[in-house]
């Protein structure tokens, strides 16, 4: 099966939170998922998480953002994507942290407002795992980054949308990008490691 078209049934507590209730007859023919997605985040989420101190993990999201999809449910390396994060509307759920990161020392969110992440290619693994790879642009700086994808499955929600979900993680070192700040600790090591780990939790919708 390909990327983009399996369906999947959603379960009762995914009916829920989400409204997804009646999904596609599975088949061979899929080309229906074929299409033009936008990004729902009301159902989606952005984060990221990373070292601190070397002893625990602190982890993160980002609020605001859009992202578009191009889906080919015949030919999953035709298929792309596109996303736009608001800066400033990173949140670690603690003010001061989110106030820093704001800053020079990190994003500058003033001169750099936005993250971007614009695909390149795609390429399919295995049984619903894919691969994508796109340019990541941050504080100015635009590198190639790798995405590991997992197909979730399409449905159709009670408004009549359908619905696409995939999840997909990446590691990128956060000094590539400029992101530097650091300090070391009396015990040895320092206080933010620099690999962070991005995940996407990802619901979009079908353009009519």
């Amino acid at each position: 099966m390909g990327l983009f078209n399996r369906t999947r049934t959603a379960d009762a507590g995914t009916a829920v939170a989400t409204a997804p209730v009646a999904t596609a007859p599975v088949g061979t023919d899929l080309s229906h998922l074929t299409g033009e997605y936008t990004v729902d985040p009301t159902h989606s989420e952005i984060g990221f998480s990373v070292r601190h101190a070397m002893v625990t993990t602190v982890r993160g999201q980002f609020a605001e953002y859009e992202g578009s999809l191009h889906l080919d449910g015949a030919d999953p390396h035709l298929s792309t994507a596109e996303l736009v994060i608001k800066v400033a509307s990173v949140d670690t759920n603690q003010a001061q942290r989110d106030e820093h990161l704001r800053t020079g020392d990190f994003f500058d969110a003033p001169t750099f407002p936005e993250i971007t992440f614009r695909s390149t290619a795609a390429e399919r693994l295995g049984e619903d795992l894919y691969r994508m790879t796109g340019d990541l642009t941050v504080k100015g700086t635009t590198l190639p980054v790798t995405l590991d994808l997992a197909y979730n499955g399409s449905a159709k929600d009670l408004y009549g949308n359908e619905r696409v979900g995939f999840e997909g993680t990446a590691k990128i070192d956060r000094t590539d990008w400029g992101l530097n700040y650091n300090a070391a600790l009396e015990t040895g090591g320092v206080l933010i490691g620099e690999q962070v780990k991005l995940r996407f939790d990802i619901s979009a919708i079908k353009n009519a």
